[in-house]
């Protein structure tokens, strides 16, 4: 079972995944997987480079990547230095067109590591293998789960968790969070919603439960799935054609109910 993992800034994401980990549920973390595809030697390096230019790039002297041994590359040489991530997220943070560009660049790379990781757990016999991706709704990935689950706080406890955490006035931190699909609209996309409103004692109960609904969820289908891999293919298709008939049902029934 694939399982979708999303929340909104502060909303204890993080430390659900971390969780979910404890009890030997393997974790896919997009946003680990995301600086690791864009890594010096990796297509999406070049790509970003060619299109953003070497100014993107950390000095020689900040850089702590050693020269190939492979390649003639020296200290200055562009290939061997990683990108300097907080430059280029001030260059595309007002820029919509730079940023669909390095989207369209990253994204694909983060994708194709995320269905390689699917894969690895499978070859496995993993049941469950949870992908946590920050903006799993906003670009679409949510389609593609088996089961969605959204760690939540209520806005409110969300804005002054914010606060308290980057030590920010209210008006920045409701600028970070205005910026977001806001957790509510999340909420709407779960299949499991992880309540994280109270105490870490709290979060944990909240935590075993998701899992036990995860497993009920999984049931002892998935061995013949595994051991029988057309059977698990075909399984996920209609798993994946079932949730989407079910998710214009839902949506179908909303608009009705907003124009009566």
């Amino acid at each position: 079972l694939v399982v979708g993992l999303t929340g909104g800034i502060a909303t204890g994401k993080s430390t659900v995944s971390a969780l979910l980990a404890s009890h030997g549920i393997p974790i896919i973390d997009a946003d680990s997987l995301a600086r690791q595809v864009v890594e010096p030697g990796t297509h999406a390096h070049r790509a970003i480079v060619k299109f953003f230019g070497e100014e993107i790039l950390l000095s020689s002297s900040e850089s702590s990547s050693p020269p190939s041994p492979d390649t003639d590359t020296g200290p200055h040489d562009w290939r061997i230095r990683p990108i300097d991530r907080k430059k280029l997220g001030s260059i595309v943070f007002n820029d919509e067109g730079k940023r669909k560009v390095l989207n369209g660049i990253v994204h694909p790379a983060v994708t194709r590591a995320i269905l390689w990781g699917v894969v690895k757990a499978w070859v496995k016999g993993e049941k469950i293998v949870v992908v946590d991706v920050p903006l799993l709704i906003e670009g679409g990935l949510w389609k593609w789960m088996g089961e969605v689950v959204v760690a939540y706080c209520s806005p409110d406890l969300q804005l002054q968790r914010l606060m308290f955490r980057d030590n920010s006035t209210r008006a920045d931190a409701s600028s970070r969070l205005n910026s977001q699909l806001p957790i509510t609209s999340k909420v709407a996309y779960a299949d499991i919603v992880i309540d994280n409103s109270g105490t870490l004692t709290d979060l944990e109960g909240e935590v075993m439960s998701c899992i036990g609904k995860l497993e009920r969820a999984v049931g002892w289908g998935w061995l013949m799935n595994w051991l029988v891999p057309p059977v698990g293919v075909l399984s996920a298709v209609w798993c994946l054609a079932w949730r989407a008939l079910r998710r214009r049902r839902e949506e179908a029934r909303r608009r009705t109910k907003r124009s009566s």
